[in-house]
């Protein structure tokens, strides 16, 4: 690879302010993808006073991302991505750090990447203003953990990923497999995962299933576990209807309590329109319910264009 036609190749797109996660190089078996998003949004709730005073919270970011693969030979290649994100002034954080290699038998990679559940957790996950409250019992359950050696392989209508995370702290290392499969217009997925706490361990396990047809999809994911010896219960239900091409109607109920003590730590239901003038650019506003003591509802809405 040139070093001078890459580099030229990552100047002209990030100039760029039509291209859509474009390929900036494809040569000899290797190629280079950019994409991102810059998304102007807002937050109103009496939840936001407490730290400014204010009900109005200004949430807009940005993202960018690179994502580059490479064959090493026949049936081998490797592949890198980096994300980042830009909010809150001068703030900036990475989402994604990792490489790795894939082969017939799937891709094996490590580095800050998503846990083997998210494939089932993002069943329910589908907002664009509010994300899944219920489902992420342990740390290791969730997206983006760092130190993550992940497998993920696809087998027909099978989809299996497992990742073991290896902590900084000590006893606090975590492990999990899933499994989704594809019946067509009906999925099915499960997943376990099992984290260290000292001298016991955090676990969960995720039951998932999605319904879509002309344009109405609907998910749900159950969860169930115990932390801290107190055992917990929780669930999503995700509905998404395309009224039309540009317009998608989202509602999402989320519950989740520990058992022993029926404290509730999620209680809500929200509901959004998202209206996509074109692939690149998009508006939407969505409103939530809270049910939980001592939290108020939240109305939240923003523009995104993508690239």
């Amino acid at each position: 690879m040139k070093n001078a036609a890459l580099t030229s190749a990552m100047l002209i797109a990030l100039a760029s302010t039509s291209s859509f996660a474009a390929t900036v190089y494809d040569s000899e078996g290797t190629s280079l993808k950019v994409g991102g998003r810059a998304e102007a949004r807002f937050n109103v709730s009496d939840n936001n006073e407490s730290d400014t005073n204010s009900s109005f919270e200004d949430k807009s970011r940005a993202r960018f991302n690179l994502k580059g693969k490479t064959e090493i030979s026949e049936g081998l290649y490797g592949f890198g991505k980096y994300e980042a994100e830009f909010s809150g002034g001068d703030s900036l954080k990475n989402r994604y750090i990792f490489a790795g290699f894939g082969t017939s038998a799937g891709e094996f990679s490590y580095g800050k990447q998503d846990s083997a559940q998210v494939q089932l957790t993002d069943i329910t996950d589908v907002m664009a203003t509010f994300g899944g409250d219920a489902a992420d019992l342990v740390s290791g359950n969730k997206d983006k953990r760092e130190n993550n050696f992940l497998y993920a392989g696809e087998f027909d209508a099978l989809s299996i990923q497992a990742n073991y995370i290896a902590a900084d702290e000590k006893d606090a290392d975590s492990y999990g497999i899933s499994a989704l499969y594809s019946f067509g217009v009906v999925s099915l997925g499960a997943g376990y995962v099992s984290q260290d706490a000292g001298t016991d361990s955090d676990d969960q396990i995720n039951l998932a299933a999605e319904y879509s047809q002309n344009g109405f999809t609907l998910g749900a994911l159950y969860t169930a576990g115990s932390k801290g010896n107190q055992d917990y219960t929780g669930y999503e239900v995700a509905a998404q209807y395309k009224a039309t091409k540009q317009l998608a109607l989202v509602a999402v109920y989320n519950f989740g309590e520990y058992d022993d003590t029926n404290t509730e730590e999620a209680n809500n239901f929200a509901a959004e329109a998202v209206y996509k003038f074109n692939g690149n650019f998009r508006a939407y506003a969505g409103y939530k319910f809270e049910g939980l003591d001592g939290k108020d509802d939240q109305l939240q809405a923003g523009m995104r264009y993508d690239f």
